[in-house]
């Protein structure tokens, strides 16, 4: 089933995306040569707790952290530990933070410069996809029609569509229905309502599609070894338009 939320429900929702936003705006400015992927999920943690949140992916079915964080070939569920950043990586961050009972979700990928400009192409394009799939999510569409123009974007260049994770509407739960692909055929799937609170999250190989998982049970890497981005904004669909609830600044929008 899905839910429509109400106007308060959305303004909590507002809330708790704005302390995703202001989170990944703070790991942007942390996140250089030498800083361990630790250091970045005990300052978010802090940041999260001390905003009277909680950090929702820590003991989400067991996830150990309080964010996801993949490096280069992981693609996303990547776990936190002593490895430090070293020029040339390419770093996803995925958030959530739960406040009064609802959710945020969101994430971006960056560079630890100097770094190749095969992965700046694939952060820009992965992060303009997302925003397609926004520009399709109204009310009156499809579900398909955000898929269909997510896939758009990434066929231009030929990348690796993940398909065996996907977007998800997200609200008083980090997953909640329907589950919004990062392809599919316009006019395809339900109809877009107003009140629907979406999580658009495309995952972007610059190889194949083909991904799979570690033995860590969390984990999940290209089956190539190729690079691969990931960028997620949760959205509140409205009759006046999509409303982004975790933008991390005006910047973020390509």
């Amino acid at each position: 089933m899905i839910e429509r939320k109400s106007t308060d429900n959305i303004k909590k929702m507002r809330a708790a995306g704005a302390i995703v936003g202001d989170t990944l705006r703070m790991l942007r400015g942390m996140a250089h040569e030498g800083v361990s992927l630790r250091e970045l999920d005990r300052a978010a943690e802090a940041l999260i707790k001390g905003r009277g949140a909680w950090p929702t992916f820590k003991g989400y079915h067991g996830f150990p952290a309080s964010l996801c964080l993949s490096v280069n070939h992981e693609v996303v569920h990547g776990i936190p530990d002593q490895r430090k950043l070293k020029k040339g990586d390419l770093l996803s961050i995925d958030c959530g933070a739960t406040l009064d009972g609802w959710v945020g979700d969101a994430a971006i990928t960056l560079l630890i410069e100097p770094a190749a400009a095969e992965l700046s192409e694939l952060i820009e394009t992965t992060k303009r996809s997302l925003f397609a799939g926004i520009e399709a999510a109204k009310v009156g569409n499809r579900v398909g029609d955000i898929g269909a123009a997510i896939e758009a974007v990434l066929n231009e260049k030929h990348y690796g569509i993940v398909r065996d994770y996907c977007g998800h509407g997200v609200g008083r739960k980090l997953h909640e229905d329907p589950q919004v692909p990062n392809y599919g055929k316009v006019g395809s799937g339900p109809r877009i309502q107003s009140g629907w609170t979406l999580a658009l999250e495309p995952m972007v190989n610059l190889g194949g599609d083909d991904v799979h998982t570690l033995g860590n049970g969390w984990t999940v890497v290209t089956d190539d070894g190729k690079a691969s981005a990931h960028y997620e904004c949760s959205i509140a669909i409205l009759d006046g338009g999509s409303e982004i609830l975790t933008l991390t600044s005006t910047d973020e929008h390509p």
